[in-house]
């Protein structure tokens, strides 16, 4: 049995090597401390009652966190070897990569919308638009990296499935 580098050893080399493997994106981890710390400093609440953000709030994580286990599922479905996030063996289009082409970055959104919500703060919402922005750019640099790895099915795919929601075309 090969033995382990010294970093996984240690606490923070086993945080960052999970970390490493976390479909997590770091714009939605800085927007949603960002959310919580204005939330503290200047709040700026959401209209209507308190009952219904906490529902639609835990209904929204609720959505968001099974959509992110659906397709981290489905990507695990599909790979032959040590399942690795970022190296795909191939390209996923079934289960929820047939609704749209990131559906884990529609999951944390559905998370990060609900937390908000939750919390009954309306800063989640005024700060989205800014966020998603910023995640496009990332998003369209992962397509190009997943039309170079597979040039001859990516194109279809990116024809028919949407980037994150709407109707499939085709």
């Amino acid at each position: 049995m090969a033995a382990e580098p010294s970093s996984v050893r240690t606490l923070a080399g086993r945080v960052k090597a999970a970390y490493d493997n976390l479909p997590l994106p770091a714009p939605v981890v800085a927007a949603m401390a960002l959310d919580f710390l204005l939330a503290r400093l200047r709040p700026l609440p959401l209209p209507g009652p308190r009952s219904v953000h906490r529902l639609a709030g835990a209904g929204l994580m609720f959505a968001g966190a099974g959509l992110n286990a659906w397709a981290l599922a489905e990507r695990r479905r599909r790979s032959a070897g040590p399942f690795e996030l970022e190296r795909p063996e191939e390209l996923v289009t079934t289960g929820p990569y047939a609704i749209t082409r990131h559906p884990m970055y529609v999951g944390w959104w559905l998370i990060q919308i609900g937390a908000g919500t939750l919390a009954g703060s309306a800063w989640v919402l005024a700060l989205l638009p800014a966020q998603l922005l910023v995640e496009h750019r990332f998003v369209l640099e992962e397509e190009a990296a997943l039309a170079d790895l597979f040039p001859q099915s990516y194109p279809d795919y990116a024809e028919r499935v949407p980037h994150y929601v709407g109707l499939p075309r085709g």
